[in-house]
C-alpha cells in the first residue's frame, strides 16, 4: 500500500511539472508587467550581475590563478600573483555564452590564446581603463540606470563610466570610444540598444576575449519581474567572429535600503603599476 501510495504522488508531482512547463512553453503563462514611465517600462535603480562572465564568458573549470605557468605536475600561478593563494584563484562557471563557445576566426583565436598568456600586461581592467560594453554590465560592481519619459542615461560603479543612450538617433559616432555610442528604441516591453563607434582597446572578459574597431553590440533588457531584468546581448563583429554571437544573464536589483553607487575611481590605484618605475628613487619591486 506505502509502495501504490509513493508511486501515484510521484506522479502527480511529476504530471504537474510536466504541465507547469508545457504551460510556460506555450506562452500561457502570465507576464510580468513593469511599472510605467510614458507608457514604457521603468527600469530605474541599481542594478547588478551574479555570475562570473568577467573572468571568462565561456564556460570553464576552477583553476589556480588568471595568470599561470608550467609547473612539474601541471600549470601553477605565475610568480607575480602567487602570493595572492586562493584570492587570486578563478571560479567556476557554466558560462553564458549561447551555445557555448566563441566563434572566433582561426587567427583571431590564436590571438585571444595569445591575450591569455599575457592577461597580466595586457587586460584593460588591471590598469583601470573603461570596460567598454557589454562588460561593464557584468564587471562585478553595481551600476544605476536613470530614466524619464525622454532620457536614458547608465552610470557604472567601476572606473566612474557612463553611458547616455540616445533615444532618437544621432547618426554615426563623431570618434570611436572605448564604451561607444548607443541608440535605443524600443519593442514592446523590451528596451533594444544599438551600440557602435567602438576603438579596439576594450575586451569581453579577462580570459582574453577581444574586438576589433568593427564591433556592432546589440542589446536587449526586459523587466521579468519587479526585482530582475533579462539581459542580452548580441555580438557581431566580422573581422574577428565567424558569425554573431549572444550572451545572456539576469540583472539583480540592490536590495539594501541604502543602495546607492560609491565612488570607485580606480585610476589612482594604478599610478604605482603604470608609472611607479618613473620615480626618482623606485620602490622595491
Amino acid at each position: 500500500m506505502g509502495m501504490k501510495i509513493q508511486k501515484t504522488l510521484k506522479v502527480t508531482v511529476v504530471g504537474a511539472l510536466l504541465a507547469g512547463g508545457a504551460l510556460l512553453a506555450s506562452g500561457q503563462a502570465a507576464k510580468y508587467r513593469a511599472p510605467r514611465i510614458d507608457g514604457k517600462p521603468d527600469f530605474n535603480g541599481i542594478w547588478q550581475s551574479m555570475n562570473e562572465a568577467n573572468y571568462d564568458l565561456e564556460g570553464h573549470n576552477a583553476r589556480s590563478a588568471m595568470a599561470l605557468r608550467p609547473g612539474p605536475y601541471g600549470p601553477v600561478p605565475a610568480a607575480a600573483v602567487v602570493a595572492l593563494g586562493a584570492v587570486g584563484s578563478v571560479p567556476p562557471s557554466v558560462g553564458v555564452v549561447e551555445g557555448g563557445e566563441i566563434p572566433y576566426k582561426p587567427e583571431a583565436l590564436a590571438k585571444k590564446l595569445e591575450n591569455q598568456t599575457n592577461w597580466l600586461t595586457r587586460d584593460p581592467e588591471i590598469k583601470c581603463y573603461l570596460p567598454g560594453v557589454p562588460r561593464a554590465t557584468y564587471i562585478p560592481q553595481p551600476f544605476q540606470i536613470f530614466q524619464n519619459s525622454s532620457q536614458f542615461f547608465i552610470a557604472y560603479q567601476y572606473d566612474g563610466a557612463v553611458r547616455n543612450i540616445y533615444m532618437s538617433d544621432p547618426g554615426p559616432a563623431p570618434v570611436d570610444s572605448w564604451m561607444g555610442q548607443s541608440v535605443g528604441h524600443w519593442d514592446g516591453e523590451t528596451l533594444v540598444v544599438d551600440v557602435t563607434g567602438f576603438n579596439d582597446k576594450s575586451w569581453f572578459d579577462r580570459a582574453g576575449d577581444f574586438h576589433s574597431d568593427a564591433l556592432h553590440v546589440t542589446e536587449r533588457y526586459t523587466r521579468i519581474s519587479p526585482d530582475v531584468i533579462s539581459y542580452e546581448a548580441t555580438i557581431d563583429d566580422p573581422k574577428v567572429f565567424t558569425r554573431p554571437w549572444k550572451i545572456s544573464m539576469p540583472l539583480y536589483r540592490r536590495q539594501e535600503k541604502n543602495a546607492q553607487l560609491m565612488e570607485f575611481k580606480c585610476v589612482e590605484f594604478v599610478e604605482e603599476l603604470l608609472y611607479g618605475q618613473w620615480r626618482k628613487k623606485p620602490l622595491d619591486p
